[in-house]
C-alpha cells in the first residue's frame, strides 16, 4: 500500500458489476467486501442486545448492584453514541480499512477482556472500550461499501448491511438466551473472539483502503470536544431521565448543557479551516431528512421493541430464548425484505420506498397497541413481520440518502451521523417511550387496584408496585395467598398493557410523521463519486 491516493475521473460502465479492482483478485472485491465488513458489523449489532440477557447472571455471578449492571450497558451506550462522527472522520483521515481493522481487534479483545473479568469494574471498563472500538468500525464500514460499490450496485450493498444489524440485533436475545441458559454469561462475549479473528483475517487478505483526493489532513479538536461533551450530555439526560425524573434539577443541567455544547459546537465549526461536521452538509435538504428520518424510525423502533420483550416475557411468562423466537417474524421479514429493498431503490429512487416503509411501521405500531394479555401468538407475528417489512426500505434508504449525499471525502462521517442518529433515536424512543409507559401506569394502578377489590397500600407502596407493574412484573411475593396472586397478576399485567398501548400509540404517530420527513428524500447526489473512486 502506497501513500499516494488516486482518484478514478471517468465514469464507470453501468455493466461492470463489480469495478476495476476485481482484475487485480480478492483486494477491493465489492461482494467480498461486504462479506469481510458483515463479519464485524454482526459482532456490534449482537452486542446492542446480546448482553441484557446476560446481566441477571453477570449481577449474580460478580455481586453486582442494580446500578452497576445499568452500567454495564450505559457504558457501551454513551461511548459508542459519543464517539461514532468522530470515529468517522479517522476514517476519512487515514482510511476506512484501518480503522475497521483497529476497530475489529480493539472490540474482540475487549470482549475477550470482558470474560476474564472477575469484577464488575473491569465489565463496565471493558464494555465503555467496546463502545469504542465499535465506533470506530460501524461508520468505517459504510466508508468502504460507498468506495468499493459501483452506484448502481451501492443500494442493494446497503440493503445486505441493513439487514446484517436488523438479524443480529433481533437475533441477540435467542443467541444469548441460549448461550446464558447452556453454558454461562462468559460465553456471550468470548464468542466475539473467533468472530473478530475471523473479520480480522478477511479484512487483511480483501478489504482495499480509499481515499478521497481532497481528505481530511488536520483534526478540529475543540469540534471533536464539544461535539463529544454535547452528545454525552443529551444522551445521559436521556438515560438518567426516568430514574431522576424529567423534572429533576440535574436533567434539565444535562439537556440545558447538551443544548449549550452544541450551539457552541455549531460556532466552532463555521471558523475552522477543516471542521469535524461541515454544516454545510446539511443545506442538503435530502441529507437533512434522512437524518431526522433515522432519528424518528429508531425512536418508534427501538422505544417501541423495548416493551416487547417485558410484554412476552413478563406478561405471558415465556423464557427469554421462546421471547427471541416470537420475534422472529420480525427478524425474517427483515432478512427477506432488506435486499428486496435495497433493489427497489435502486430502480425507483428512495422516496416512494421509504414512505411506504414508514407507513408500514406506523400500522404496525397503531396495530400493536391493541395488543391484550389473551393476545395468541399468530396475531402478535403478523405486526411484527409488518414491523419488520417496514423497517427494512427505511434502514436501506435513510442510509443511502444519508451517506450519497455527502461528499466523498465526507463518507466517514456521514457513516457516523448515519448511526448516531440510530442512537439518538433509540435513547430518545426509550425514554420518551418509557415516560409515557410510566405515567399511565401512575394514573391508573390505584382505581385498577381497587376496582379488584385489593387490599388497600400506602404510597410507599403504591410506589413500589408502580415501578414491577412498569417493567410488566406482579407485585407479589412467595406468601401472598394464591387467590390474591391472581388477582394481583390480572391488575398488573392489564396496567402494563394499557400504558404499552398508550406507547405504541405515540410510536405509531411519530411514524407518520416521520412519513411525511421521507417525502423530502432523494437519490444521494454524490453517489457516483463513490463508486470505486479513490482506492490505494
Amino acid at each position: 500500500m502506497t501513500s499516494q491516493t488516486t482518484v478514478e475521473k471517468a465514469p464507470r460502465d453501468p455493466q461492470d458489476p463489480v469495478g476495476p479492482a476485481s482484475a487485480r483478485g480478492l483486494r477491493g472485491h465489492p461482494w467480498l467486501t461486504l462479506f469481510s465488513v458483515a463479519i464485524g458489523v454482526m459482532m456490534v449489532a449482537l452486542d446492542g442486545t446480546i448482553v441484557a440477557i446476560a446481566n441477571p447472571a453477570i449481577q449474580q455471578d460478580l455481586g453486582a448492584s442494580l446500578a452497576d449492571v445499568q452500567w454495564i450497558t450505559n457504558g457501551y451506550m454513551l461511548a459508542l453514541a459519543v464517539s461514532l462522527i468522530t470515529a468517522g472522520k479517522l476514517g476519512d483521515r487515514f482510511g476506512h480499512r484501518q480503522t475497521f481493522l483497529i476497530g475489529v481487534v480493539g472490540f474482540a479483545a475487549a470482549s475477550g477482556a470482558i470474560g476474564l473479568s472477575s469484577s464488575v469494574a473491569f465489565v463496565i471498563i471493558f464494555r465503555v472500550l467496546q463502545g469504542l472500538f465499535g465506533a470506530l468500525l460501524m461508520p468505517a464500514a459504510l466508508g468502504l461499501l460507498r468506495a468499493t460499490f459501483p452506484a448502481e450496485k451501492l443500494n442493494m450493498a446497503i440493503g445486505i448491511w441493513g439487514m446484517v444489524i436488523g438479524a443480529s440485533t433481533a437475533g441477540g436475545p435467542i443467541l444469548g438466551g441460549v448461550l446464558v441458559e447452556h453454558v454461562s454469561w462468559q460465553s456471550v462475549f468470548f464468542i466475539n473472539v473467533p468472530v473478530g479473528v475471523l473479520a480480522l483475517v478477511l479484512g487483511v487478505l480483501i478489504l482495499k483502503d480509499h481515499r478521497a483526493e481532497n481528505a481530511p489532513r488536520s483534526f478540529d479538536i475543540a469540534g471533536i470536544v464539544l461535539l463529544s461533551g454535547a452528545m454525552f450530555c443529551l444522551i445521559w439526560a436521556l438515560i438518567k431521565g426516568a430514574e431522576w425524573g424529567w423534572g429533576d434539577t440535574q436533567t434539565i443541567g444535562f439537556l440545558v448543557g447538551a443544548v449549550v455544547l452544541f450551539l457552541a459546537f455549531a460556532l466552532v465549526e463555521q471558523r475552522v479551516k477543516e471542521p469535524l461536521v461541515p454544516l454545510a452538509m446539511f443545506r442538503s435538504v435530502p441529507l437533512s431528512a434522512g437524518t431526522v428520518l433515522m432519528v424518528l424510525m429508531a425512536f418508534a423502533f427501538m422505544g417501541g421493541l423495548f416493551f416487547v420483550t417485558f410484554y412476552l416475557q413478563n406478561v405471558h411468562g415465556m423464557k427469554a430464548v421462546d421471547a427471541g423466537l416470537h420475534l422472529l417474524p420480525l427478524t425474517a421479514m427483515m432478512i427477506v425484505a432488506s435486499p428486496l429493498a435495497g433493489a427497489l431503490i435502486t430502480k425507483f429512487g428512495p422516496r416512494v420506498p421509504l414512505v411506504g416503509g414508514m407507513v408500514c411501521t406506523a400500522v404496525a405500531m397503531f396495530g400493536m397497541s391493541q395488543l391484550t394479555v389473551g393476545t395468541g401468538t399468530l396475531t402478535m407475528s403478523v405486526w411484527f413481520a409488518l414491523l419488520g417489512l417496514g423497517l427494512a426500505p427505511v434502514m436501506v434508504g435513510a442510509t443511502e440518502v444519508i451517506v450519497g449525499n455527502a461528499p466523498m471525502e465526507l463518507s466517514g462521517v456521514a457513516g457516523g451521523l448515519q448511526q448516531a442518529a440510530m442512537q439518538v433515536g433509540g435513547s430518545l424512543g426509550t425514554a420518551v417511550l418509557g415516560a409515557i409507559m410510566a405515567s399511565r401506569v401512575d394514573a391508573e394502578l390505584a382505581d385498577n387496584w381497587k376496582a379488584a377489590k385489593l387490599p388497600p397500600l400506602s404510597p410507599e407502596q403504591l410506589g413500589q408496585a408502580s415501578s414491577a407493574i412498569k417493567v410488566g412484573m406482579p407485585p407479589v411475593t412467595k406468601e401472598t395467598p394464591p387467590e390474591i396472586a391472581g388477582k394481583i397478576a390480572g391488575v398488573a399485567h392489564d396496567t402494563f398493557v394499557s400504558g404499552m398501548s398508550t406507547a405504541f400509540m405515540v410510536a405509531g404517530i411519530v411514524a407518520v410523521i416521520a412519513a411525511l420527513v421521507a417525502t423530502l428524500t432523494k437519490r444521494g447526489e454524490n453517489a457516483e463519486a463513490g463508486a470505486g473512486a479513490g482506492h490505494i
